[in-house]
């Protein structure tokens, strides 16, 4: 019985994939090495972020996803001058769905955290010329020539950076078409950046990283969007390469996964957990 019991149990690992075998620690228990790095990192984002009013600010990652019940909306900025086909468009969603992913298993299961998934939705692209685009079905909506600093962008009354109350009174499609977030895509960029209004990456490294298991520098912009913060001038004690210490590391380590669900444990009583 025992092995009809072990071989049924590598049957089901093996059937529910690479997400069952990822379990984030139910509470907050970090190993007694990190203890003191993660007091030392969030003394000094309570102390910079935002001139200090870390806890004052409503638009993280995680009022995003609170608002929405547990789903993330993206719209894409094509900063570009090549065309898109659907193919294109559908992979650049399945990897940055891919990419969000690797974030949110860091907190399945853990500390109260409400969401088994949290889905990402890609409701709008901006482009400069609806040429570009090589579809005409209506799975996404299209803006066409909406420039802010000098790139396309989805229409801001459909933007939760444009409307931190939730509210999108103004928005064609009302809350269901809203985008919390914008994936940037720009010619020539170079490195990344990231913020509670999404992340920006070349284009060329996007698209040659669509099946890359670890996309580095859109996972590390990623961690902005949750209030991870940089680690350019100085180092917590006893770490060193990490995703959020940029270029120390291509995927989320586990000082990484513990800053993160720092985050979670500092806010979650504002959404009553």
């Amino acid at each position: 019985m025992r092995a009809i019991r072990a071989v049924l149990l590598a049957l089901v690992l093996v059937l529910a994939g690479p997400a069952a075998a990822h379990a984030a620690p139910a509470t907050w228990s970090p190993p007694a090495n990190l203890v003191t790095p993660l007091n030392q990192v969030w003394q000094h984002q309570e102390q910079t972020y935002n001139n200090g009013n870390l806890y004052a600010f409503r638009n993280y990652g995680w009022d995003q996803i609170m608002a929405n019940g547990g789903y993330v909306n993206y719209c894409v900025r094509w900063d570009s001058s090549s065309s898109v086909t659907a193919a294109q468009r559908d992979q650049i969603h399945a990897t940055l769905a891919r990419q969000h992913k690797k974030w949110m298993d860091e907190l399945t299961g853990h500390n109260g955290w409400p969401y088994a998934d949290v889905p990402v939705r890609v409701v709008g692209w901006a482009v400069r010329d609806r040429a570009q685009l090589q579809w005409t079905d209506n799975s996404v909506d299209v803006y066409v020539g909406n420039i802010a600093e000098n790139a396309p962008q989805c229409a801001p009354p459909c933007g939760r950076f444009f409307n931190q109350n939730g509210q999108y009174p103004n928005c064609p499609g009302g809350v269901a078409r809203h985008y919390d977030q914008s994936l940037w895509l720009t010619d020539g960029f170079g490195g990344g950046a990231g913020g509670d209004w999404g992340q920006r990456v070349g284009k060329e490294y996007y698209l040659a990283n669509l099946s890359t298991a670890n996309m580095h520098i859109l996972l590390h912009e990623m961690g902005h969007t949750w209030g991870l913060d940089d680690f350019y001038d100085w180092t917590p004690t006893g770490v060193s390469g990490f995703l959020m210490k940029a270029g120390s590391a291509t995927s989320i380590t586990e000082f990484d996964a513990w800053m993160f669900r720092d985050w979670w444990r500092h806010l979650k009583s504002r959404y009553g957990y």
